[in-house]
């Protein structure tokens, strides 16, 4: 969406065709922002105005690149094509008992809870005391977080009525968050922070001897200034007490996973404590165990290589040379750079992106969308329209119940049939 934007400010006359292999768009505003993060998935209207007010822009959903159309069918109809299937694939911790039961990336559990049709039957076996998630981003204090949200926080999110149910009849008691390096190094922000703070029935504590009192010195000072108030935050959760409500989120600093414990399933996590010494993270030999039935691992992801398209399987991107990936071939966002930042950082990535193909574009031009919906007709494809969304989106909208924004379809045919009921 943020390379169509530049496009329509850089070249007003071109003509878009944003494809999306499920009829739904926007990515993980729907399926990847926490469901109780309503405001922040508000800025698909931002995104909606760039297709609802510019007739040369298309949205084409349910057309899935590998399955309906190849790299090369789109070449021979776009004077370019930009990749931005993102990174949807979790890594991987490479240690033993990673293969167990119950044992789930991140973005398979959000996907699951957000009702993404890849992850409807995931099924996770939430009858346990205990859930271990490893990494201190912001994703890994979504997962805790909703984990620990009883049925009237949720009331008013788009969470998935199975997993809700789940959630609520689960005797979970403990939920543990694991970083390898120290509060300071935490890579989640202080808003996201200070919601664990505030949860109706769970209680989240922490060491508090392990937070620093100031900021080391060298950091830059606007850094330094949002680093200060979450140590600031850590402090005063600190003085939480386990066990006071239904459920305990632990945060724990300087402790790396070494191997998950149990036979099939997971029955616990052997970690080991580190230091952070000049900015590395060293290992001290010291390991301790918690018992736990569940692991969620928070560490990041990876895209999925598509054939024709060069891949880099060591990072998990898109082979490419300054978002470059050949001829008329270009990439931007979390497939081109890796999985970091936040939303708006895909914004300054997409323009220079955008500002590199312009500069490429020698014509004459290929014969475009006209082409496009040929091959569709020739091939049987089923295309969804930004309006066919429109309807999909008010059926799940007239669904819900108060104060609910939405009841989401679960799978791609019901999205269909209701498209067709209507």
């Amino acid at each position: 969406m943020y390379v169509a934007q530049a496009l329509l400010e850089k070249a007003p006359d071109c003509r878009i065709d944003i494809f999306d292999r499920l009829p739904t768009p926007f990515g993980l505003i729907r399926g990847g922002v926490a469901p109780d993060h309503q405001h922040t998935k508000r800025v698909d209207k931002k995104y909606a105005t760039s297709i609802e007010e510019n007739s040369q822009v298309r949205y084409l959903g349910n057309v899935a690149l590998g399955r309906d159309v190849s790299i090369d069918d789109l070449t021979a109809i776009y004077d370019a094509v930009v990749l931005a299937y993102g990174a949807p694939y979790d890594n991987r911790l490479g240690i033993p008992g990673e293969d167990k039961k119950n044992v789930y990336g991140s973005n398979a559990l959000v996907g699951w809870y957000n009702c993404h049709p890849d992850f409807k039957d995931l099924s996770p076996d939430l009858d346990v005391d205990a859930v271990a998630i490893i990494g201190v981003g912001n994703v890994a204090v979504d997962v805790a977080r909703v984990l620990s949200r009883t049925p009237g926080e949720m009331a008013s999110t788009d969470i998935a009525d199975y997993a809700m149910d789940a959630i609520d009849a689960s005797p979970l008691k403990d939920v543990w968050m694991f970083g390898r390096r120290g509060p300071v190094e935490a890579s989640f922000t202080n808003t996201e922070l200070k919601e664990l703070g505030a949860l109706e029935d769970a209680t989240c504590v922490l060491d508090g001897s392990v937070v620093p009192e100031d900021v080391p010195a060298d950091y830059p000072e606007k850094e330094k200034k949002a680093r200060l108030r979450i140590l600031q935050t850590l402090q005063g959760l600190s003085e939480g007490k386990a066990g006071g409500k239904r459920r305990t989120v632990h945060i724990e600093f300087f402790a790396s996973p070494v191997e998950i414990l149990g036979g099939d399933q997971v029955e616990g996590i052997r970690m080991e404590r580190t230091r952070v010494e000049d900015g590395r993270c060293i290992p001290t030999g010291e390991t301790f165990d918690i018992p736990c039935q569940m692991v969620v691992t928070c560490i990041g992801s990876r895209a999925e290589a598509i054939e024709d398209v060069p891949f880099n399987e060591d990072w998990g991107i898109v082979a490419h040379e300054d978002g470059k990936v050949a001829p008329g071939v270009y990439a931007a966002g979390w497939l081109k750079r890796g999985a970091t930042g936040t939303i708006g950082t895909n914004r300054l990535d997409s323009y220079a992106v955008t500002d590199k193909l312009i500069s490429e574009f020698d014509g004459p031009s290929k014969p475009g969308p006209d082409a496009f919906d040929a091959l569709a007709a020739r091939r049987g494809i089923r295309t969804v329209s930004f309006d066919d969304w429109i309807v999909i989106k008010r059926l799940e909208e007239g669904a819900a119940t108060d104060p609910a924004p939405r009841r989401k379809f679960v799978t791609v045919e019901e999205m269909l049939a209701g498209l067709d009921k209507a």
